[in-house]
């Protein structure tokens, strides 16, 4: 992009005019960061930072599970191979944040699960908790309907747990997501629950070291959390056997389908026993995960929970019509009048958020960026830094920021127009979670007005208002 027009806009730093604390030129300096506070109501799947932690030494049996997820496929002990000490839970558990939940109780969890829970500090479950958790208990097949930051990883991380028998040494779950950061996320969940039913998980993503996975392999896993591309490297090196695996299960499927997943995802359920439970989670329900469900589920059952909202409350949704030359101006604009606080911007492309991201860094905004070419490390460091406060902007891809989990985003900008509703769906859902209220503001370009006009139609012109901008730029 010639970005002549705007030398003299980038010549200055970024300022707000309507700022409380000054008129005078903002400094932004990394903000410290805040104590995290338990919530009693759990909008979102992933849980705090978690250590990984293993079980204890042998020396108490592992609590025995009246219910839990089926056991077909589920070898006996002396035919799943070599077979680890019995796993007894940690002296030290996490404490308890919150009562036991009656709420969880109802549904069919036991005294195990519902400290778990309590330790997260959740006291009442989410609706597709509510609707999924029963029926995987029963051992059943799931499609649950539901959008990102929904309680998705407890609903089938407990019944996955309640599954494993931890004296077994070999892995007898598998969890699939399309991206690192939630393959993070998802893990340390699991590493938790683990804590309490004596059972270790093992994270394999792209970007880490192979091998530090084989190291982690070698001395065994019960659960395997990870994205495709490194879970088929495992087994086509045959360091990772799935042979005894009697849980799947594919979260953000439809993500993993959009990014080219497809037929990894074939390869690694081909890999697995035909015998076993299968839970499939994903925020829309196009036709090729029906196709998925049909070659790989078995009389799955739907759960359905508000799976295309069409509009997402609690956000005020505004848009400005502006050429593509002034995107950059009217992202100065808006962040100077409007005070913008931690933002979330979208571009479509990789190239697309290196040249924001540096045109943000130039005029003096704590920005980075993130997509799937950083290594790992490099989207560690970026992430901390945002949701310590550091950061003012994270400019990110689609497929990038589908996986990320920070509830306090104050603003959502799509500087680029979403490719369709469902895209447009999921970026405004990044702010206003767990009950607070946010903005999303979107860029209509010259050539996004196609799009655009797609998007109006689904989320209905009433719950949009326009944005007014200056006719021109000092």
């Amino acid at each position: 992009m010639i970005l002549s027009p705007l030398i003299s806009v980038l010549s200055r730093p970024f300022r707000r005019r309507n700022a409380v604390a000054s008129p005078e030129p903002v400094t932004l300096a990394p903000a410290p960061p805040t104590e995290p506070r338990a919530s009693t109501s759990q909008l979102s799947s992933t849980s705090p930072e978690l250590r990984r932690e293993l079980p204890a030494a042998p020396g108490e049996a592992p609590r025995r599970r009246s219910r839990g997820g089926r056991k077909r496929g589920a070898k006996p002990a002396d035919s799943a191979g070599a077979t680890a000490p019995a796993a007894a839970r940690p002296s030290s558990l996490p404490p308890a944040l919150a009562p036991l939940s009656e709420s969880f109780r109802a549904l069919g969890l036991d005294d195990v699960a519902l400290e778990a829970i309590a330790a997260l500090g959740y006291t009442d479950p989410t609706p597709i908790q509510r609707e999924a958790l029963p029926v995987l208990l029963d051992g059943e097949d799931v499609v649950g309907l539901a959008q990102t930051g929904t309680g998705k990883t407890i609903a089938f991380g407990l019944p996955l747990s309640r599954s494993i028998d931890p004296t077994r040494n070999d892995v007898q779950a598998i969890v699939m997501v399309p991206t690192r950061e939630l393959a993070n996320q998802v893990r340390d969940v699991m590493v938790h629950l683990g804590k309490f039913y004596g059972f270790i998980t093992l994270g394999l993503v792209g970007g880490s070291r192979v091998k530090t996975d084989l190291d982690h392999l070698q001395r065994g896993a019960h659960v395997v959390v990870g994205t495709p591309g490194r879970v088929i490297d495992h087994l086509k090196r045959g360091t990772l056997k799935l042979g005894n695996v009697h849980f799947v299960v594919l979260d953000e499927a439809d993500q993993m389908l959009d990014i080219g997943f497809a037929r990894d995802i074939d390869y690694i359920l081909r890999s697995v026993p035909k015998d076993r439970q299968t839970a499939l989670f994903s925020a829309t329900m196009p036709e090729s995960i029906g196709r998925l469900v049909y070659r790989h589920m078995r009389r799955a059952n739907r759960v359905a929970v508000d799976p295309e909202q069409r509009t997402a409350e609690g956000v005020e949704q505004l848009f400005c019509e502006v050429s593509e030359r002034d995107k950059f101006a009217a992202l100065r604009y808006i962040y100077e009048e409007h005070g913008l606080g931690r933002s979330l911007i979208f571009r479509n492309t990789k190239i697309g958020v290196d040249r924001l991201t540096a045109q943000l860094q130039a005029a003096g905004v704590p920005a980075q960026a993130i997509h799937g070419d950083l290594r790992q490390g490099q989207r560690d460091r970026v992430m901390a830094d945002f949701r310590s406060g550091a950061l003012d902007f994270l400019v990110a891809t689609n497929v990038a920021a589908r996986g990320l989990d920070i509830p306090d985003i104050e603003h959502v900008i799509n500087y680029d127009v979403p490719q369709n509703a469902e895209e447009y769906i999921h970026r405004i859902g990044r702010t206003a979670r767990a009950g607070r209220r946010g903005s999303s503001y979107t860029f209509v370009g010259e050539w996004d007005l196609d799009a655009w006009d797609v998007i109006v139609r689904e989320v209905g012109d009433d719950n949009l208002t326009h944005l007014k901008l200056p006719a021109r730029w000092d």
